[in-house]
């Protein structure tokens, strides 16, 4: 059987062409290669709405599709930059928009993934815009005003959130082990798999039943030196492997 892919945090933009350029790569190279391929959010540097239809967005919904169209299934998880990324967007490349957070199978067993944003309960300021973001009037608003305006908004997001991050602790900008070993007590898992916090590695767990388990943590895509690091699931397990592109 085919393994599971699992990536997370390209933050796709049209002045990012190596990794546009390495995402492309890998998805030709998935052709046939894989069972599935999991997008685990911030697919996109910033995501405004799924009317935003111009050339960019368009060359990676044709990409997605090509893959999906050679019997890959592919699914998305919305990340910090694009949850407003939308059903249409996602069966537009052939795929399937997850919720917040799913459980799914892989070959040696169950796996709980998100994005991983949630868990960083430690970020008050973060966490209450998290919460009026994903309200849906607040998004219903946000998709009446028009195209340009949005845009607008969401670069002005970026600048804010750079200024805000260089200022906010190491641990504030991590997940709480609180937060990871309740929620993974709470859909009775011992594995969880995210992304988020470009700390990729794999820790290990002592669980709220006194069992062991794993958080293994994806990379983000790097300009600069053109690696990341994605998951893979297969009969072995699930592994971290870098990418290079």
């Amino acid at each position: 059987m085919n393994p599971i892919f699992f990536i997370s945090d390209l933050h796709l933009a049209a002045d990012l062409p190596r990794v546009t350029q390495g995402f492309f790569q890998l998805l030709k190279q998935l052709e046939g290669q894989t069972q599935a391929l999991y997008v685990l959010g911030d697919l996109f540097e910033v995501w405004v709405g799924d009317d935003n239809t111009n050339d960019y967005n368009l060359q990676i919904i044709q990409a997605f599709k090509q893959l999906t169209d050679s019997g890959t299934q592919l699914y998305f998880v919305h990340g910090n930059r694009d949850f407003m990324l939308g059903h249409h967007f996602a069966t537009s490349c052939g795929g399937i928009l997850l919720g917040e957070r799913t459980v799914i199978n892989v070959p040696t067993g169950k796996l709980l993934i998100e994005h991983g944003d949630a868990l960083c309960t430690l970020d008050e300021k973060f966490m209450s815009f998290r919460a009026q973001s994903r309200h849906p009037l607040w998004q219903q608003t946000m998709l009446a005003k028009p195209l340009t305006e949005r845009v607008q908004i969401a670069e002005l997001w970026r600048m804010q959130s750079k200024m805000q991050n260089s200022n906010k602790a190491e641990n504030i900008m991590d997940v709480t082990p609180d937060a990871v070993t309740q929620v993974l007590a709470e859909q009775n898992q011992h594995i969880l798999l995210h992304g988020h916090t470009h700390r990729p590695m794999i820790h290990a767990l002592i669980l709220a039943d006194g069992q062991t388990g794993q958080r293994i943590v994806l990379g983000d895509w790097q300009e600069e030196s053109g690696t990341a690091v994605i998951g893979i699931a297969d009969e072995k397990g699930v592994r971290l492997e870098n990418y290079h592109f």
